[in-house]
């Protein structure tokens, strides 16, 4: 079944209005990206939580030279999901938009 336009534009609106902030996104990646606060603000927890343990890790081993391993595996993470964000904010807005036509659709 297809919409018409005022559920459409309200489907629109109602993404622009729900949908993750690009900015916040990018100052937890920037200020807390090492502890996965951007992976958890965007959804991905399971990832946000292996993040987590490895700088909880690799803070705790640090001490003895070997902690300085997973804080490279995050810091490399880290950077890497500075290019990666954006295709997890499409994807949330894609999942949103998804999930709000398929409810607008039942209530038709």
């Amino acid at each position: 079944m297809t919409l018409d336009i005022q559920q459409q534009i309200l489907i629109e609106q109602r993404i622009q209005n729900d949908a993750k902030s690009p900015a916040v996104a990018y100052l937890l990646l920037i200020f807390m990206g090492f502890f996965g606060a951007h992976r958890f603000y965007l959804g991905r927890t399971a990832s946000a939580v292996t993040m987590l343990v490895l700088t909880v890790l690799g803070i705790a081993t640090a001490v003895i030279a070997i902690g300085f391993i997973p804080l490279a595996v995050v810091g490399i993470w880290t950077i890497v999901d500075i290019f990666l964000v954006p295709g997890m904010l499409r994807g949330d807005k894609e999942r949103l938009r998804d999930r709000l036509t398929s409810q607008a659709a039942r209530a038709s």
